[in-house]
C-alpha cells in the first residue's frame, strides 16, 4: 500500500521520509539490501539499515508496536552487523501483533530522503520477500545548500540546544509529566497541551512534524537522531528519563473518566469491526438479490436458481449480528483483563437457542406465554439478548473482575477446576436475574430517546450529528456511537445514525480531491489523491489527518457538506439495515426504499465540500 494510506500521521505525511508499506502475511523480516544494521530498537519492533551507497532504510513492524515492549518479537541480528539481502533480521508473532497493536501495517521508509529519491514503486498488490522489487531509489543531485540539522560546535553533547528548544516549546520542564522516545519520535505526557508552541516546534529544522494521540504529545524527529535528542534532553535539558509505560500511564491519568470510557469502548469495538463491516457488506449483497430493485421482480424471482445462493449469503452475513454478544464478550473480557475465551462462552450463553429472542419475548409477554425459570419462587425471564450490546458489556466486566479476584486467591493447581466454572456460573446467574433485564431496559431507553429526537426534529438531529461526527473522530468519541448503532439495530431493526457516518466519509474524500486538483505541490497532490480514494472507500484517517486538518478549510468544508446532507437524509428518514462499509459502497447497507434519498445525500457531500474547498484552495495555494 502507498505510504500516504498508512493510518499514522508520522508515516502518512512522510515526516521521516518517503517509502511504501505492506500488510505482512508472514512473521519474518529479511534484509531488503546488503548493508549494516545501524539501529535495532530495544523493543525489536523496528530496525534500521544503511547500504554501501549511504541509503538508510527503516522497517517499522506494525503501528504503535513500541507499546508491546518487545513481546512477540525476536531479533536475529544486532547493531553493527553486516547483512546480505535476504538475511533474516527479525521474526515476530503476526497474530499477536494483529491482536495487540494498533495495526500490523509495516512501513518501509527511506529516512535520508534529502539525499535519495524514489524513482519507481512496485505496482504489484501481492509481493514476495526476496523476489519483488518494492522500490527503485536513486541518488539526488547535490544541491548548493544543505538543509540537514548539524550539531553546534561546542563542548556540549550533540543536539543539546535543539533539546532545550524542544523542551521550551512543549511548555517547559514543569509541563512535562513524563518523556520517552521510540524509533522515530519523542513522546511526551504533558500536564497541559495548550501550552505547546506548535509553530516553534515545526519551525525547527530537526522536527519533522507533531501531533497528539492517546494522551501523548508526539514530536517526530527521525530514526537515529531521536536517540541523540532524547539523551540530550535527559543530560542537558533536565528531563527525567522515563519508560514508555510511565508515559502511557501519565498520559492516561490526565484523561478524564469520559475519555477513559471512550477509549475503553474503542478498544473493545475496533477489533470486531472487520467482522461487522463484512457482515454489513454481505447483507447489502443479499438485499440486491432478494428485493425488486432493477425491475418489478427480484433477481431470485426472475432466476430461482439464485435463491439458494441468496439464502447462504444471508446466513453467512447475519451470523456476526446474531452472535454479536459472543464477539463483544471476547473483546470486552480481553480488554478488562480476563480470559477472552470465557468472554466468547458468556456471549454464547446470552444467545443460547433455548432462550427466546428479545424481539419475540415482548409479544409472548402480551400473549401471556413468555417462558420463565422458577428460581426459589422468583420468575426469571428466559430471554435471549441477540444483537444486544449493553448486557454483554456489563456482564463481561463482571466476569473479568470475578476471574481476576479468584485467580489471586485460588491455588495454581486448582485454578482450572475452580476459577472458570465459578466465574461463569456467578456471571451467568447475575446476567439472567439482574444485569440482562436492567441493561436491556436502559438500552431501550437510549433507543427510544434517540428515535424521539429524530422524530421530533429530524432536520436538527441530522444537521447536528452531521456537523459533529468528523470532530468526534478526532477525539475518538465516534466509537461510542457504534454501540448506539448496534443498539438501534437490535431494538428497531435499523439505524438512522450510520447513514450520516457514511456521508461524512465521502465528504472528507471530496474535500481532499479538491485539494488534489488545486495543489501544485507534487507531494501534496500524491497524498491528497490516494487519501481521497481511501476516504471514498470508508477509511478517512489519511485524508483527515494528512490533508484536511492540516489546511483546516477542507475539513470545515467537509463538515458543512455533511451537516446539510445529514439534515436532508434525516428528514427523508433514510435508514441502514446494518453497519457496513463506509463511503461510496455504503448504499449496499441502506434500506432499498431509502436509496434515492441517500443518493441525493451522496451528491450533496460530493459537490458541496469539493466546491467550497476548491474555491478557497485556488486562492490560498499559490
Amino acid at each position: 500500500m502507498r505510504l500516504e494510506d498508512v493510518p499514522d500521521p508520522t508515516f502518512a505525511q512522510k515526516m521521516i521520509g518517503d517509502g511504501i508499506a505492506i500488510k505482512p502475511i508472514d512473521g519474518a523480516v529479511v534484509a531488503p539490501i546488503d548493508g549494516e544494521i545501524v539501529q535495532l530498537f530495544p523493543t525489536k519492533h523496528a530496525i534500521g539499515l544503511q547500504g554501501k551507497s549511504g541509503l538508510e532504510i527503516l522497517i517499522h513492524i506494525g503501528l504503535e508496536t513500541v507499546a508491546l515492549g518487545g513481546e512477540g518479537f525476536e531479533a536475529h541480528v544486532k547493531q553493527g552487523d553486516q547483512v546480505k539481502a535476504g538475511d533474516p533480521l527479525i521474526t515476530f508473532d503476526l497474530d499477536f501483533i494483529k491482536e495487540k497493536a494498533a495495526s500490523h501495517i509495516t512501513p518501509i521508509v527511506i529516512t535520508n530522503s534529502n539525499d535519495f529519491e524514489i524513482n519507481r514503486t512496485t505496482d504489484e498488490k501481492e509481493v514476495v520477500a526476496g523476489k519483488t522489487a518494492l522500490l527503485e531509489v536513486r541518488v539526488k543531485e547535490q544541491e548548493t545548500t544543505n538543509n540537514k540539522p548539524t550539531a553546534k560546535t561546542t563542548d556540549r553533547p550533540q543536539y543539546s540546544s535543539e533539546a532545550e528548544d524542544i523542551v521550551a516549546a512543549v511548555g517547559g520542564l514543569d509541563n512535562i509529566d513524563a518523556a520517552t522516545h521510540c524509533v522515530t519520535r519523542l513522546r511526551f505526557a504533558l500536564a497541559d497541551e495548550d501550552k505547546v508552541d506548535k509553530n516553534a516546534l515545526e519551525n525547527m529544522g530537526i522536527v519533522k512534524g507533531t501531533f497528539s494521540a492517546n494522551g501523548q504529545y508526539q514530536v517526530v524527529i527521525g530514526q537515529g537522531t531521536v536517540d541523540k535528542v532524547y539523551n540530550a534532553m535527559v543530560s542537558e535539558a533536565g528531563v527525567s528519563e522515563a519508560t514508555k509505560e510511565d508515559v502511557k500511564a501519565a498520559g492516561g491519568k490526565k484523561q478524564n473518566a469520559l475519555q477513559r470510557g471512550i477509549k475503553t469502548l474503542a478498544d473493545i469495538f475496533i477489533p470486531i469491526l472487520p467482522a461487522i463491516v463484512t457482515a454489513g457488506l454481505l447483507l447489502g449483497l443479499n438485499n440486491i438479490l432478494v428485493n425488486p430493485i432493477f425491475s418489478e421482480q427480484s433477481i431470485i424471482e426472475i432466476y430461482p436458481s439464485w435463491a439458494g445462493v441468496a439464502d447462504m449469503i444471508n446466513i453467512i452475513a447475519s451470523t456476526a449480528f446474531t452472535f454479536l454478544p459472543a464477539l463483544i464478550g471476547w473483546s470486552a473480557v480481553r480488554q478488562f483483563g480476563g480470559n477472552p475465551l470465557l468472554g466468547i462462552v458468556l456471549g454464547l450463553i446470552l444467545v443460547h437457542p433455548a432462550l427466546m429472542p428479545a424481539s419475540d419475548f415482548a409479544q409472548a409477554v402480551i400473549a401471556g406465554d413468555a417462558p420463565t425459570w422458577n428460581v426459589f419462587g422468583f420468575d426469571v425471564n428466559m430471554m435471549g439478548y441477540q444483537g444486544q450490546v449493553l448486557p454483554v458489556l456489563v456482564a463481561a466486566w463482571v466476569l473479568a473482575k470475578i476471574e481476576i479476584w479468584l485467580k489471586k486467591r485460588v491455588l495454581d493447581s486448582l485454578q482450572l477446576l475452580v476459577v472458570a466454572p465459578i466465574a461463569l456460573l456467578v456471571t451467568g446467574f447475575l446476567s439472567f436475574i439482574l444485569i440482562g433485564p436492567v441493561t436491556f431496559t436502559i438500552g431501550n431507553w437510549i433507543t427510544e430517546g434517540i428515535v424521539a429526537i429524530f422524530d421530533f426534529a429530524p432536520i436538527i438531529g441530522g444537521l447536528v450529528y452531521g456537523a459533529f461526527y468528523a470532530p468526534l473522530v478526532i477525539t475518538g468519541m465516534h466509537h461510542t456511537f457504534l454501540a448506539v448503532d448496534f443498539q438501534l439495530i437490535a431494538s428497531t431493526g435499523s439505524t438512522l445514525l450510520w447513514p450520516v457516518v457514511a456521508l461524512s466519509n465521502i465528504a472528507q474524500g471530496s474535500a481532499v480531491f479538491a485539494m488534489f486538483l488545486a495543489a501544485k505541490d507534487e507531494k501534496l497532490k500524491g497524498l491528497a489523491g490516494t487519501s481521497g480514494v481511501s476516504a471514498w472507500l470508508g477509511v478517512t484517517e489519511p485524508a483527515m489527518f494528512g490533508v484536511n486538518l492540516r489546511y483546516k478549510y477542507p475539513f470545515y468544508a467537509a463538515i458543512i457538506g455533511t451537516a446539510i446532507a445529514g439534515a436532508f437524509i434525516s428528514v427523508q428518514q433514510v435508514l441502514a439495515s446494518s453497519v457496513g462499509v463506509g463511503g461510496i459502497p455504503a448504499f449496499l447497507s441502506i434500506q432499498q426504499s431509502s436509496w434515492i434519498a441517500f443518493f441525493i445525500g451522496m451528491a450533496i457531500v460530493i459537490v458541496v465540500p469539493f466546491v467550497i474547498t476548491f474555491i478557497i484552495a485556488k486562492r490560498k495555494l499559490k
